[in-house]
């Protein structure tokens, strides 16, 4: 049996939303070049859901979540992370990249995640923050993976600091 290879593309920074007009929403932020990435740190895996903009990931879907880690003590770690691409000459490169921690426990349909910090890390990401050293060594390892191979151009063009807090 054929295993079949998921690859979901980042958005990639579309045309100015105010078409130079210099009107209404002009400087405003735009959601069109952040891209949800789920770890799934037992797996090591990493894949883009775009579900997770909305808070309906594969990973979040049919799960209640509460506000203290302590009550889902079987739960299963995951890493939310919001990454953002900008463009420069040399071309796009990785800007802003945040963690936020989540924990599911599929049994009894319960996991942890703090919904304002996974707002606010999406914020910084969009502000062009790099805000991983939070992480476990083995997410870390997940996630430089998953940027080098998802485009080895974007990584090399990225910051030196978050070449530096991925690295174990």
């Amino acid at each position: 049996m054929e295993e079949k290879k998921k690859k979901l593309g980042f958005n990639i920074i579309k045309n100015d939303p105010t078409d130079g007009h210099g009107g209404y929403g002009v400087g405003s932020l735009s959601l069109e070049n952040v891209s949800p990435v789920i770890i799934d740190v037992e797996a090591g895996e990493a894949v883009v859901d775009i579900g997770a903009m909305h808070a309906r990931s594969t990973v979040e879907k049919g799960i209640k979540f509460l506000p203290n880690k302590d009550d889902v003590p079987n739960g299963k770690p995951y890493w939310l992370v919001w990454v953002t691409i900008d463009r420069k000459q040399e071309g796009p490169f990785y800007a802003g990249v945040t963690a936020c921690e989540m924990t599911v426990d599929r049994d009894i349909r319960r996991g942890y995640k703090s919904l304002p910090e996974h707002v606010n890390k999406m914020d910084k990401s969009l502000k062009r923050k790099i805000i991983v050293d939070h992480m476990d060594d083995k997410s870390k390892g997940i996630l430089a993976a998953f940027l080098k191979n998802h485009d080895k151009g974007m990584w090399d063009r990225a910051s030196q600091q978050l070449k530096d807090d991925l690295a174990k």
